[in-house]
């Protein structure tokens, strides 16, 4: 698991470190845009004086966009939200029997003022999640504008190709009978 990064634009910050397969998706898609990240764990119930004090170094250093990944309570992503003013994902995770709900309602249910983008549970949302942050910096980088507009054309492509393959293989299944 990589730790902080000097040059890091996204910091993905995780409430334990059994959340790293799933926050590992935000990572791929920052990876596959040459975002520079790093990854951390801290805790908002265990340790908010740590938290705290890496969300203003991250902002010292550079950081652009959090990514915040949570089970249980997920407050993490709020806590990170009210130390900052830069952009805060959350990614709820399903830690307990309630199966994520209780994360999903503690990441969108923020008070007014307090901002938190609010994911899916689970990998989906952490991709998605490396998504609107490349998204974001893109609103300033024209390389990454690039990448995602040439992203968006592969999903189109890739659909295109599941489609045809389908309609071929249901087409000689018809054949068949």
């Amino acid at each position: 698991m990589p730790a902080e990064n000097k040059n890091a634009l996204v910091s993905i910050v995780m409430g334990s470190d059994s959340d790293y397969d799933i926050m590992a998706e935000a990572a791929s898609i920052l990876k596959a845009f040459d975002v520079p990240y790093e990854i951390l764990v801290t805790s908002a119930h265990r340790s908010p004086e740590r938290t705290r004090k890496e969300v203003k170094r991250a902002t010292r250093e550079g950081v652009q966009v959090f990514i915040a990944g949570a089970g249980g309570a997920a407050h993490l992503a709020g806590v990170i939200a009210a130390e900052t003013i830069l952009p805060v994902i959350g990614v709820p995770i399903a830690a307990t029997p309630l199966n994520g709900l209780d994360s999903l309602l503690s990441t969108a249910q923020m008070p007014g003022g307090v901002s938190v983008a609010c994911m899916a549970i689970g990998k989906q949302g952490a991709r998605n999640a490396g998504v609107l942050a490349v998204q974001i910096l893109g609103l300033s980088d024209p390389k990454i504008s690039a990448k995602l507009l040439r992203y968006k054309k592969d999903l189109a492509l890739e659909v295109q190709r599941k489609s045809k393959k389908l309609h071929v293989a249901h087409a000689q299944k018809g054949q068949k009978n």
